[in-house]
């Protein structure tokens, strides 16, 4: 069910919907939008402030640096989430990544659950409103 869409800036569009209930926002865009951790910042006190503290990003809209766990993003990222106990779901094809190091961090995080990384928008709402 659709519950509200807002512009953060231009290009960037969140979708609100619920789910099983929760409230879960989706972050639109054909451009990246996580650049460093204050773009995650900005993102998630946007979404939090319109009630979902549970956010889909997509893998294309993510810096690479993210994804490489030597530049320290990712760890920045999520100690943000943490930080403010929101949830996010990161959809994409990470099977492209060679990183043992990524893969390790990738099954760890889906382990906990508070960041998950899925392969599909279904499967990220289904994370999100466990």
């Amino acid at each position: 069910m659709l519950y509200c869409t807002f512009t953060l800036n231009e290009g960037m569009d969140v979708v609100i919907s619920q789910h099983n209930g929760v409230d879960i926002a989706e972050v639109i865009s054909n451009e990246l939008t996580i650049k460093d951790a204050q773009d995650a910042l900005d993102v998630l006190a946007n979404c939090s402030y319109q009630g979902a503290d549970n956010i889909i990003w997509h893998e294309k809209n993510i810096a690479a640096a993210f994804f490489d766990l030597r530049t320290g993003l990712a760890g920045e990222v999520l100690q943000k989430f943490s930080n403010y106990r929101a949830r996010l779901a990161i959809v994409g094809d990470f099977s492209k990544y060679e990183s043992k190091a990524l893969r390790d961090f990738i099954f760890e995080s889906n382990r906990q659950g508070r960041i998950s990384f899925v392969g599909s928008v279904i499967e990220a709402k289904e994370q999100l409103s466990k």
